[in-house]
């Protein structure tokens, strides 16, 4: 029998035996001892026989005597049979990768005592070189021919992405989901990136991937597509190799002659193109990752310096580029902290604010319950106390609110992490119940002054938000 053969006979029979094992929520034993066990609990998937066939097919993926080929043919049978499988067998593939393919413990203690024991010497360079190797699980390799065979990134980018949701409540995930974010980022380091326009003429198949990943503001009909890809915008996607056709993270630009301070136009079918030869300004008003599974990787500041660079080779009389961004946690956060706002205002804003809302001295509750009237905040006026009070609440959070050592809102971290600053708050900027469910209709403009990224980063990096001075005037503390 060749190997072949003998590994669809064993997927066969482990199809078999799975196709009759009850699925559960959660696994309350460690694969260790279910391998040990004879009889399979209420709760778990897969019986302990059919546990150790799986096993055994995972180690002769990545069995060192075969070739790499048939590693990769011996992977991709097995995520055939996944596939198939129901998603609590998938759950048992994925602890068996996470519990029973890490370092040999006893290879680590020891070459981590050879190190220790070299630390100045003339050895240490070696010592280090054998921890460096004993610290290399056997999990990289045999992800590493999963990777091997035609579409087998795709399909552990898909794993990835649905065992994410069950990280914070099955914690023996965590290696494996440390080993492929590990594994992706240098899979899907930028060198290895192609940047592409994506453009009304692109295959019909790729502009319908906008329409399926547009995070930012949802892409309503083929008209709205068409407006987005327009000739005074333009949008850019990185692509990789191993998933052809599919942007990691695209980027939706608007041409303009001024730093927008409103998206609804640039959403408008109706509206007349740009004229590009008045163009000055570039505004990033939507960027989108499209893979679940590649989370942690990386792609944003490399993805606006590249479009940034083709942008200005296309355009030389751009001079500045900005975003008009989203607030997405702006309104949870107000709710939760507005008393805390009220007691920084001065008795004369806090007189001016209570007599707009008709309660002397406004409390929290009166001020939420005007926030939820957008007809009432689309007509406030520009001196409204307010209006006023909401955007400095806005500029609060952006600027001044941390978890952590890290800006609170994550848009901002994404964004003043690239060397961007907070250029102004705009009002009433998003009328979609997206944009009021989120900030009240609030808006942002990250504005990415060439000159001053290093400088931008280096202030974050000491704890302070870089931020115009009209930003930092609304500053409530």
């Amino acid at each position: 029998m060749n190997a072949s053969t003998w590994l669809s006979s064993k997927l066969n029979l482990l199809r078999n035996t799975a196709a009759t094992s009850p699925a559960a929520p959660e696994q309350m034993r460690s694969t260790r001892e279910r391998l040990d066990a004879t009889l399979r609990q209420e709760k778990e998937a897969l019986s302990p026989r059919s546990l150790r066939r799986t096993l055994s097919l995972l180690q002769g993926v990545v069995d060192p005597r075969v070739s790499e080929v048939e590693g990769g043919r011996r992977a991709k049978a097995l995520a055939d049979w996944y596939v198939k499988a129901e998603a609590f067998e998938r759950q048992d593939l994925w602890l068996l990768i996470s519990e029973q393919f890490g370092p040999d413990a006893a290879k680590v203690r020891a070459a981590r005592d050879d190190y220790d024991a070299a630390l100045g010497t003339v050895e240490e360079g070696p010592a280090e070189i054998r921890l460096r190797r004993a610290l290399v699980s056997p999990r990289t390799r045999l992800l590493q021919r999963f990777a091997a065979y035609p579409g087998g990134m795709r399909f552990l980018v898909d794993m990835r992405a649905e065992f994410l949701p069950q990280l914070k409540g099955n914690k023996r995930l965590l290696a494996l989901d440390a080993e492929l974010e590990n594994l992706f980022s240098t899979w899907f380091d930028v060198a290895f990136l192609e940047l592409r326009s994506i453009s009304w003429d692109s295959p019909a198949s790729l502009i319908e991937k906008l329409i399926k990943y547009e995070a930012v503001h949802d892409i309503r009909s083929w008209a709205d597509l068409k407006n987005r890809l327009d000739s005074d915008r333009r949008c850019y996607g990185f692509f990789h190799p191993s998933l052809p056709n599919e942007p990691l993270i695209f980027v939706e630009v608007a041409l303009l002659d001024e730093i927008a301070d409103n998206i609804m136009p640039l959403l408008d079918e109706g509206a007349a193109p740009e004229d590009l030869q008045k163009a000055t300004v570039a505004i990033f008003y939507s960027i989108s990752n499209t893979q679940t599974g590649l989370r942690g990787v990386s792609f944003g500041d490399s993805l606006i310096k590249r479009v940034v660079e083709t942008l200005r080779g296309e355009f030389p009389k751009l001079k500045t580029f900005a975003t008009l961004s989203p607030i997405p946690g702006l309104r949870a956060w107000l709710s939760r902290n507005v008393d805390d706002m009220l007691k920084q205002l001065n008795d004369k804003e806090l007189t001016a604010l209570g007599r707009e809302l008709s309660f002397e001295p406004p409390t929290a509750t009166h001020v939420l319950a005007a926030l939820e009237q957008p007809v009432l905040l689309s007509a406030l006026s520009l001196k409204s106390p307010l209006r006023l009070f909401l955007t400095r609440c806005a500029a609060q959070y952006l600027g001044q609110e941390k978890q952590g050592d890290q800006v609170l809102d994550p848009v901002a971290r994404f964004h003043l992490g690239n060397g961007a600053r907070i250029e102004r708050i705009n009002w009433y900027a998003d009328a979609s119940s997206k944009g009021l469910k989120q900030s009240h209709g609030l808006m942002v403009n990250y504005l990415y002054d060439l000159k001053r990224l290093d400088k931008h980063r280096q202030m974050l990096d000491k704890g302070e938000a870089p931020a115009s001075s009209e930003v930092q005037a609304l500053y409530l503390k």
